[in-house]
């Protein structure tokens, strides 16, 4: 049997004696005793696994079943809580979005008027320029033909009076 044993773990006799020992060792087996018949073991294995199964039913009754339905009120008010802070948080956010908008709106048509006074004062200034620009251009050339007309001799009284009406028109325009 021992040989048996050897070969079907691959293991040495001295191995398998050893184990065997420390089998017997740890299963509290005294083998001056004689063993009980099967029946009479079936039925302690039996009565064990029955005493097991009443002290886990009694744990669960006392122990497991408490803590589960007070896992489970604990879960449905947080849940409660969780739903009512969520419709309030959603309530926040759509009320602060709308009075955002209300003041985008305001700012947007605040900008869209200072754009239009921006574009109105952009335009009166570009006339301005231009007004300037003729009357700096007319200013040159109105000194310039006064600057011929000081530089005309005593005889150039027909260039005198050509400038002379020149400049007459050129301060009449």
């Amino acid at each position: 049997m021992v040989e048996k044993i050897c070969k079907r773990y691959s293991l040495k006799k001295g191995e398998v004696v050893k184990l065997a020992f420390g089998y017997i060792d740890k299963a509290h087996i005294n083998p001056s005793e004689a063993p009980e018949s099967v029946k009479s073991e079936l039925a302690k294995i039996n009565k064990r696994q029955d005493d097991i199964i009443r002290f886990i039913r009694h744990y669960e009754e006392e122990q497991l079943n408490p803590m589960i339905r007070a896992t489970n009120s604990i879960a449905l008010r947080f849940d409660a809580i969780g739903k009512s802070l969520e419709a309030l948080i959603l309530s926040q956010l759509e009320a602060s979005q709308e009075r955002q908008t209300a003041v985008l709106k305001k700012l947007s048509e605040q900008f869209g008027n200072h754009a239009d006074v921006i574009n109105n004062q952009s335009k009166q200034i570009n006339t301005l320029y231009q007004i300037h620009q003729r009357d700096y251009k007319k200013l040159l050339q109105l000194i310039q033909l006064y600057s011929e007309l000081s530089a005309c001799g005593v005889m150039d009284s027909k260039r005198k009076e050509n400038l002379k009406v020149e400049i007459n028109n050129l301060i009449n325009t």
